[in-house]
C-alpha cells in the first residue's frame, strides 16, 4: 500500500489544503491520503490555534473521496513532531510506503522543524506548489541541503517505492486559500 502523509494545523482546513493532497494522491499514484491533522503546531501560536475537533470537522469537510482520511492519530500517539509520527507508523506498519506530502509553503520554513533532515531520511517527500511561495521553497535550507536526492517531476509515480531520501516538487495549476488568509478576514469582521 502506498499512503500519502499530509500533515499539517488545517487551521482553518480550505480548499487549497484540498488541491495539494489531491495532487498527491494522483500524480503519485497513491492508494490513500492521512490529513494527519496536529495537536498544536509547535511553531504557531497556539492562542491563535482553533480547538482541535473544530479543525478536524473542517478537515473532513475539505478531504474528498474514499481515499482521504481525516485522522487525529498525532493526539492519540501522544506525539508533537512529525519525525516521532513517521517513526511510529513506520515501525508499526512497516508494509507500507509512506510518502510526507507538504505544501511549497512548508518546504520555504522546513528546517525550523524538529528532525527535519531525519524526516528527510527518513521517508520519501513530494512538495506540491502553492502561490507565492515558489522561489523561497526551491531555494530553502531543505531544498539546498537535500538537493542532490530531488527527483525530476515526470517521475512523481515511483516517489514512494525509492529509498530516502528522495524529494519531488510538483507544480501544477495553483489554489490560492490560505489558512492565514482566512484567519486574518474572520478577525477583521465586525
Amino acid at each position: 500500500m502506498r499512503v500519502g502523509l499530509f500533515g499539517g494545523s488545517f487551521n482553518p482546513a480550505h480548499e487549497g489544503h484540498a488541491h495539494v493532497a489531491e495532487t498527491a494522491l494522483h500524480r503519485l499514484n497513491l492508494d490513500k491520503v492521512i490529513w494527519l491533522v496536529s495537536p498544536q503546531n509547535p511553531l504557531k501560536s497556539a492562542h491563535e490555534t482553533r480547538p482541535l475537533a473544530e479543525r478536524l470537522a473542517g478537515a473532513r469537510q475539505h478531504a474528498h473521496g474514499g481515499a482521504m482520511i481525516v485522522s487525529d492519530a498525532e493526539t492519540r500517539l501522544g506525539s508533537q513532531y512529525t519525525i516521532d509520527t513517521l517513526r511510529v507508523l513506520r515501525a508499526r506498519y512497516p508494509g507500507v510506503k509512506f510518502v510526507w506530502i507538504m505544501g511549497a509553503d512548508s518546504l520555504a520554513t522546513f528546517h525550523r522543524w524538529r528532525g527535519w533532515t531525519q524526516i528527510m531520511r527518513e521517508v520519501p517527500v513530494a512538495v506540491i506548489s502553492r502561490p507565492w511561495a515558489a522561489l523561497k521553497s526551491r531555494t530553502s535550507p531543505a531544498a539546498r541541503r537535500f538537493s542532490h536526492a530531488r527527483k525530476p517531476a515526470g517521475a512523481a509515480a515511483t516517489l514512494p517505492d525509492l529509498a530516502a531520501p528522495a524529494w519531488v516538487y510538483l507544480t501544477g495549476p495553483l489554489n490560492f486559500a490560505s489558512s492565514t488568509a482566512m484567519r486574518e478576514r474572520l478577525t477583521k469582521t465586525p
